[in-house]
């Protein structure tokens, strides 16, 4: 998979978190440090699944 791809569906898991957090009347600081703290677990994901492996030596 594509590390673009990967980056699309976390802007869109990220958007759903936020919006539920939001509409269930969490203060925006929490709702902001969860999405960065998903964010960021979000791109180490997609980084280690699309990087690609080192041929052997």
């Amino acid at each position: 998979m594509s590390f673009v791809l990967y980056l699309v569906g976390l802007a869109v898991l990220l958007g759903g978190v936020a919006w539920g957090l939001i509409l269930a009347g969490i203060a925006a600081t929490y709702v902001a440090v969860a999405c960065m703290v998903l964010a960021g677990l979000g791109i180490m994901g997609a980084v280690a699944r699309t990087r690609l492996k080192d041929p052997p030596a």
